[in-house]
């Protein structure tokens, strides 16, 4: 593969870290205090739930994430912080791109009728198949240091 100013692995490894920035971002602009003490997200989400136009994404939400909201607000809140630094320090890399593209692909079907809503997510979720079938934990990762998913 050629390429201008890095290899193709280290231009793989750029797109990795700023994926893994652009989770970061998603964490930390995100208002702790209303996802957690008042429930603010999950709020959000069953009201865009209770409305959604296919019945399983409806009673998924009510089986799932209903009963337990206050947990299911930390598990988001701080999956997109695991996912930020795995990316970033390119550790258990495979797993966090897979679990980010599972992130987003929830968050589509929730949103699946809100088209404004889906650029992020399309352009996150390509960048993670992106990230995941050209190995980008080969170069500048703990992954790589460590010998992990060679």
């Amino acid at each position: 593969m050629d390429a201008i100013w890095l290899t193709g692995a280290e231009w793989l490894a750029v797109l990795r870290i700023g994926l893994g920035l652009w989770w970061l971002e998603s964490w930390r602009h995100k208002d702790r205090e209303a996802w957690f003490a008042r429930g603010a997200g999950i709020a959000w989400a069953a009201g865009i739930a209770a409305e959604h136009r296919w019945r399983a994404v409806r009673s998924g939400f009510e089986a799932v994430v209903a009963p337990r909201p206050r947990v299911m607000a930390y598990v988001v809140v701080y999956a997109e912080l695991a996912l930020g630094l795995g990316l970033i320090t390119g550790f258990l890399t495979p797993l966090a791109l897979t679990a980010g593209l599972l992130l987003n692909a929830l968050y589509f079907t929730l949103m699946v009728h809100d088209v404004a809503e889906q650029g992020q997510n399309t352009m996150m979720a390509l960048t993670s198949v992106v990230g995941l079938f050209g190995m980008s934990w080969q170069t500048w990762s703990l992954d790589s240091a460590l010998g992990l998913f060679l």
